[in-house]
């Protein structure tokens, strides 16, 4: 017992989201000899986030690779490695630089797999942190999930905590199929424990953070801690939440927010992406039918608008915050 008990002193860690990702990575190159790590400034730089430092030094410019700042060509090099047996993890450096390589990604990418009737696989990680919150400029404070998700052969995740991070980054890159790993930046500096020793659930399942039993507040990514936050405020007027984090946008865990919303009776969902089209639009209409004699109010949606992201200055009034949730939360009780 003693000596089991030391081990599972030894396997838990307290990590930040940015460090869990890179030990994650480094455990993914350590047991799988096919693991290359491409993007710019990856390398000596170890990111702009530096969330892959350290691994250059360790494995050789031939496992983690500086390229030129060509998003296509990244990915299409990526593709063409994964087509020889490699399995490449990519890092997009922002999320508004994605889309020189959208059209690899959803012509190819998401594709081949389909068009050689399931002959090849392409397992690839494409890594692109997103979300706004850091008080960036243009082109660097995108949340543009719902893009990928709406494409067919693609699997689109994104972590909350840094648990999840280090986990579910492995699991993406065993994956056959192609996962983009949306990296909530705002919270890269969050810590959290981690079990390096732990078997993980599977990586398209939702989780329930909080148990409640008056609204789920559903929610992935940045917004899982703000929803977080939210029940607790709520809890000290005597309002009971559910906080549950898909983790997957694509799949989406529909039996989860089925579940919780029948026990509830009310749904709000949380994302930074605007609300017109996004992820939430799908949970709405889908929960919607599954759960018509359940529901007690409208499903509602509280997210981004729809309009270019704005100024660094203004972008606390564009995202989502605790009063627009509470806001939202209130609504929907009063039903």
């Amino acid at each position: 017992m003693a000596v089991e008990s030391v081990k599972a002193r030894e396997s838990l860690k307290t990590l930040a989201i940015a460090k869990a990702i890179n030990e994650s990575l480094r455990k993914a190159l350590e047991t799988d000899p096919k693991v290359v790590i491409m993007g710019e400034d990856v390398g000596k730089l170890g990111g702009v986030f530096r969330v892959t430092d350290g691994l250059q030094k360790d494995f050789g410019e031939e496992r983690v690779i500086d390229t030129p700042l060509a998003e296509s060509g990244i990915v299409g090099t990526a593709i063409g490695l994964a087509l020889r047996g490699y399995r490449p993890v990519v890092e997009i450096q922002f999320d508004g630089f994605v889309f020189p390589a959208y059209d690899q990604i959803v012509t190819q990418l998401a594709k081949m797999h389909a068009r050689s009737l399931g002959k090849v696989k392409l397992p690839v990680v494409v890594r692109i942190p997103y979300g706004g919150g850091i008080g960036a400029v243009e082109h660097h404070s995108e949340s543009p999930e719902s893009l990928f998700a709406h494409v067919a052969g693609l699997k689109i995740v994104t972590p909350s905590n840094a648990a999840d991070a280090y986990w579910m980054m492995q699991q993406a890159i065993e994956s056959d199929d192609p996962v983009i790993f949306f990296e909530p930046k705002r919270r890269y500096w969050d810590k959290d424990q981690v079990d390096t020793e732990a078997i993980p659930g599977p990586l398209h399942k939702a989780q329930v953070v909080r148990q409640g039993s008056d609204l789920t507040l559903v929610a992935y990514g940045p917004m899982v801690k703000l929803c977080q936050e939210v029940a607790d405020v709520a809890a000290e007027e005597g309002r009971s939440l559910e906080v549950l984090d898909l983790r997957s946008v694509s799949p989406l865990d529909f039996d989860a927010i089925q579940t919780s919303v029948e026990r509830t009776g009310r749904l709000v969902v949380v994302h930074e992406a605007p609300v017109f089209f996004g992820s939430g639009a799908e949970i709405a209409a889908r929960i919607t039918e599954r759960c018509f004699y359940h529901l007690e109010a409208p499903v509602l949606r509280v997210g981004g608008y729809h309009a270019p992201y704005p100024p660094a200055r203004l972008e606390e009034e564009y995202l989502p915050s605790l009063d627009r949730v509470l806001d939202a939360v209130d609504r929907a009780l009063a039903y």
